[in-house]
């Protein structure tokens, strides 16, 4: 069995044969007709584009969220610290899309038309009764948004695990998938002790 730190050599060294040979072969026509192909070898769908796009408006309204409760006073500590981890694992995942977006060469324009029921994302006017709602209604109302915001980006995921051909995006779909399944859970059982 090889040991860790010769695999990586392994792994290296046929990476960069690979390269060489696929940079040795090929016209020029074609190498320039796609410059972006030889920086990175790394498979990506429409799926995969459509899912980061939408995704990081979706991530950053759960974020605004998050920040919206965690400015009010008067609120059970359960919910602070389900609104704390949200934020705190949806914020590098923005990061990730994004960067992911830039080195497929595509814009990280949100898709502002984003707003129905099926995605999960507040209106304006859901976001204002959330800014305006006080301790336990702000709490419970929360609560309630955020159950249909995780629904929605659950679906969302679980169409790039369906669709999509990059294996980091659907890694990071999966665990969408499986960590805010388990949030919508929790939040149904703070929905019932409030």
């Amino acid at each position: 069995m090889l040991k860790p730190r010769t695999f990586l050599y392994v792994a290296v060294t046929l990476a960069a044969a690979l390269t060489l040979t696929s940079c040795a072969g090929g016209s020029p026509a074609a190498d320039s007709a796609s410059p972006s192909a030889s920086h990175s070898t790394v498979a990506f769908n429409s799926a995969d584009v459509t899912f980061a796009q939408m995704m990081i408006p979706h991530h950053e309204q759960a974020v605004q969220m998050s920040d919206d409760l965690l400015a009010k006073d008067g609120l059970d500590q359960s919910v602070i610290d389900l609104a704390t981890e949200i934020k705190a694992a949806q914020e590098p995942e923005i990061t990730q899309l994004k960067d992911w977006l830039t080195a497929w060469g595509e814009d990280d324009n949100s898709m502002s038309g984003m707003g129905g029921s099926s995605d999960g994302m507040m209106s304006e006017d859901d976001m204002m009764t959330l800014q305006d709602a006080d301790g336990a209604e702000a709490s419970t109302l929360f609560l309630e948004q955020m159950t249909a915001h995780h629904k929605g980006a659950v679906a969302m995921a679980q169409l790039e695990i369906d669709e999509g051909e990059n294996a980091d995006a659907q890694a990071m779909a999966a665990n969408i998938v499986k960590t805010q399944t388990a949030e919508i859970a929790v939040m149904a059982e703070l929905l019932a002790s409030l």
